[in-house]
Parts: C-alpha cells; structure tokens; sequence
C-alpha cells in the first residue's frame, strides 16, 4: 500500500496545522494506493454523510470533545469504513490491508475502528471510547 503525494500531505496538514479535522481517503485498482477523497473541517454530522453508502474508505478524523472534568480534549481516530452493502464486492479485502498499513504509518494513531453501519459512530460513543 502506498500513499498518494495528495494523501500524504493531508494527513501532515492535519496532525501540523489543525485546520483540517477529516481526511477521507480510497484506493485505487490497481495500483493498491490511497489517494485523498475529502480534506475538511467536517461537522460529526458532515462526517457520517460524507461515508459512501456502498463503499469502503479509510477515515482519519480529529473528535473533539469535552472530558468529564470539563476539559477540552481531541483524539485522533482511524476508522475503516466497511458498509454492509460493499460486502462481496471485493474490495473489502484491500482496504483491511491498507488499514493495517496505515496503523503503522499513523503510529500516534492509538484509536483504531472497523464500522459498518453509520450507527457505529455515534458521537456520543465514540466520546466514551476515548474518555
């Protein structure tokens, strides 16, 4: 798996400048490389629309939130998006693989998810996942 000249900057953008809180990224056949889809400061709301229905992506979004003693806090997820409508369609098994590539170049990256319903990743969920 390898990362688009384009992927690789938006997620240097994003962990240097904050500007940006969402970098959505697909792979491309062939070639097995991730190339940038949506660079943006999305809404968690603008976050569960901008996940195609019927398509795998690979996610890597900043939730800001607020921790029980009131202070604000951000962790920064990498989440695998794997709709139950894209099952059998084969791509699923080249995403799995460039998730797993992306931990590893994402090292300081510790919250690590593989959704498939929208549900998944209720605000206030994943504000308890990381809390």
């Amino acid at each position: 798996m390898s990362l688009s000249d384009g992927a690789s900057e938006a997620l240097r953008h994003m962990k240097e400048t904050r500007e940006i809180n969402t970098v959505v990224l697909r792979r491309t056949d062939p070639g097995n490389t991730l190339v940038l889809e949506v660079e943006a400061n999305l809404t968690h709301e603008e976050l569960l629309q901008a996940l195609p229905l019927e398509e795998p992506r690979l996610v890597v979004h900043e939730l800001s939130f607020a921790s029980q003693d009131g202070a604000r806090r951000h962790e920064r997820l990498l989440i695998l998006w794997q709709p139950t409508a894209a099952e059998g369609s084969g791509p699923e098994v080249g995403y799995a693989a460039a998730h797993s590539s992306l931990m590893e170049f994402l090292a300081d990256v510790h919250v690590h998810l593989t959704v498939e319903h929208t549900d998944q990743l209720e605000y206030r969920r994943l504000v308890a996942m990381v809390s």
